[in-house]
């Protein structure tokens, strides 16, 4: 009789983007903090190469594609191996995946400062980056639905399907937003004109939001929380409304970046009808995990991994109330050019995506080096300096 195959996965390429997540978030970070300081002292301006308007789509950058990034990669690559019991396609393109991920955030680093950018929000790299990114995330896509293609698992938990929305619409997202006609090696312009190319960039930017920093993170949340947590998720039925709903509805919210501009009023009052109806989905995901915590509780407060993921979904949950009303013409007439938007968006990435990684790693580091985690005091030093800290700030 034969042994049937045992599984091994691949948690090697894990590790390494954990490790990367930590070392950008350490960067993009420090990048923050110059330029909070940059704004308050301005003589700090001083290096031509290191002002506030070159550093600061470096930290955009660095904050969501190379922290959120790598986080979502390690994310996605640990938890879909053991829903579906399958390794990723190959070994070689997780390896490709993950250094040309890292070469393009190299790349990003050296070339923003020296003032090469397409001058888009989220989408400055200039056309040889573009075209690397593009490579590299089909390389991801490959490895990964290689892999569902493998399982073992029949059943496609709602993670996963979240997971895929993210790898198809980033997909399009970057092409359709990137075409352009290289002029130089270093320099091209947008197939777009005027108010055509701001719609396309907001079509772009906004769902970068949605599909860079919120479903696949809401896919970390579904697998994360429920094995943190030893509950299962509150409501099954609820995560897949939750799904299908945010999907359809998040994708047309764009054009409430360009209220009172030339782009015609139809367009940007579609933009907030759907901004507002956001609202609904988003919080159905923010009530499920929080509810998945019933019963569990009482284990929130000894365990620093299950307080950053409740407060990082508190803060989904405002930062999801919050752009909606945003979004609504009479309100986005004060709030526009003030800082609110900037404490928005720190809410959003910092206290949602911020706090969800950490309790990422934190639930992970023990499970993929076999050990104890080193102090769970300082974890939790950690926790309440960040929570504070962010609430300050905003």
């Amino acid at each position: 009789m034969t042994q049937p195959d045992t599984l091994r996965y691949d948690d090697d390429i894990v590790r390494k983007f954990v490790a990367a997540t930590i070392l950008w978030g350490i960067v993009g970070m420090l990048v923050g903090l110059i330029l909070a300081l940059q704004l308050g002292v301005p003589q700090l301006n001083f290096a031509p190469y290191l002002t506030f308007g070159r550093l600061r789509p470096l930290h955009t950058n660095a904050v969501i594609f190379a922290f959120a990034g790598n986080a979502l990669f390690g994310a996605v690559y640990y938890s879909t191996q053991r829903l579906v019991k399958a390794r990723p396609l190959s070994d070689t393109l997780s390896r490709i995946h993950f250094w040309g991920w890292q070469l393009i955030i190299v790349s990003a680093a050296l070339t923003l400062p020296l003032g090469y950018t397409e001058g888009k929000e989220y989408a400055e790299l200039e056309w040889p980056i573009d075209i690397a990114i593009a490579v590299v995330w089909v390389t991801f896509a490959v490895n990964f639905f290689g892999m569902l293609r493998n399982r073992r698992e029949q059943h496609l938990y709602v993670a996963v399907w979240f997971y895929i929305a993210t790898i198809i619409t980033v997909a399009i997202l970057h092409i359709f937003n990137s075409l352009a006609v290289p002029w130089s090696p270093l320099k091209s312009y947008s197939v777009y004109a005027g108010v055509q190319d701001a719609f396309m960039q907001w079509w772009y930017g906004h769902n970068a939001v949605a599909f860079f920093l919120t479903t696949p993170f809401l896919g970390l949340m579904y697998y994360f929380l429920p094995k943190a947590a030893e509950k299962p998720v509150f409501s099954y039925r609820l995560s897949i409304l939750h799904f299908w709903s945010l999907v359809f509805i998040y994708i047309w919210a764009g054009p409430h970046h360009l209220h009172y501009t030339a782009l015609p009023q139809w367009a940007s009052t579609l933009g907030m009808l759907f901004s507002v109806m956001l609202w609904m989905p988003s919080w159905g995901g923010m009530i499920n995990g929080l509810l998945t915590l019933r019963g569990a509780w009482n284990r929130v407060a000894a365990d620093p991994v299950l307080k950053f993921f409740v407060v990082g979904i508190t803060f989904y949950g405002m930062s999801t109330f919050e752009g909606p009303m945003l979004s609504i013409k009479s309100v986005n007439a004060l709030s526009h050019y003030t800082d609110w938007n900037i404490a928005h968006v720190h809410g959003g990435a910092l206290g949602w995506v911020g706090f969800m990684v950490f309790g990422m790693v934190y639930w992970l580091a023990p499970r993929l080096y076999q050990t104890k985690l080193y102090s769970t005091k300082l974890a939790t030093v950690h926790f309440w300096v960040a929570t504070v800290g962010i609430a300050l700030y905003v």
